[in-house]
């Protein structure tokens, strides 16, 4: 009896089989996971990449602007779009509109030691400025020009979505906190904001170029370096 109930349900399910998928061929290939992971990562890649895109153009529109009129590049960001550090520097300078690339020059190489002093290669993070284009004779920006810019980083910010947020430099701190009191008082210290329904960790620190002219804060600035690192250990990302 056992038996034949088996034979039956099994020719039920095979009938059953046939009437809802007549074509259905099984195979015995095994399946690349991997490629379909690799294809995911390509389309973010792609779809980070137009956006970036769209964001310079917007940028690049922009009218009666001093900053724009009198720089020869706009100066996007540099490094891995798909980095979970992003640092976010105060101006381009003349090493950096010539070039056309962030952190350029003597600011690049004391970024480079800075980064590789807590075990990070300078190509691992992502690089970009809070305004895009240099100051005529390297002017600090007003207010207004820092708050006008602050919509664009902002959104190259939601763009790049990282885990870490660095700011180097009082511009930097302004244009994404809307502190304006003195980068001492900020400095070292970790703070929260949100973007894409997303709090993400940020802390202040003093700016390469600031260091250059200033050498004995490098010391202040390493210990913002050792906390960074500690960050990265207790969220345990991989750079």
């Amino acid at each position: 009896m056992t038996k034949n109930t088996l034979n039956q349900n099994a020719k039920y399910a095979q009938e059953l089989i046939d009437h809802i998928e007549p074509d259905f061929v099984f195979s015995n290939k095994i399946i690349d996971r991997l490629k379909f992971i690799k294809n995911s990562s390509n389309n973010n890649d792609q779809i980070k990449t137009l956006k970036l895109e769209e964001l310079k153009k917007k940028i690049n529109s922009i009218e009666n602007c001093n900053l724009k009129d009198n720089s020869k590049n706009i100066i996007m960001g540099d490094g891995d779009i798909n980095s979970p550090i992003m640092l976010v520097g105060e101006t381009p300078g003349e090493a950096e509109d010539n070039l056309v690339q962030s952190f350029a020059g003597e600011v690049g190489v004391l970024l480079n030691k800075m980064l590789l002093a807590i075990n990070i290669k300078r190509e691992k993070v992502y690089s970009t400025y809070s305004i895009n284009f240099r100051p005529l004779e390297d002017r600090k920006p007003t207010g207004q020009e820092i708050k006008r810019y602050s919509i664009f980083l902002k959104e190259h910010i939601s763009i790049i979505n990282p885990k870490i947020i660095i700011l180097m430099g009082s511009t930097a701190m302004e244009a994404v906190t809307g502190l304006s009191n003195r980068i001492s008082d900020e400095r070292g210290k970790w703070k929260e904001i949100i973007f894409n329904n997303k709090t993400i960790p940020l802390i202040i620190t003093f700016s390469p170029s600031y260091l250059i002219r200033l050498p004995e804060n490098k010391k202040y600035s390493w210990e913002d370096l050792k906390k960074i690192k500690k960050k990265i250990q207790d969220l345990n990302i991989n750079i």
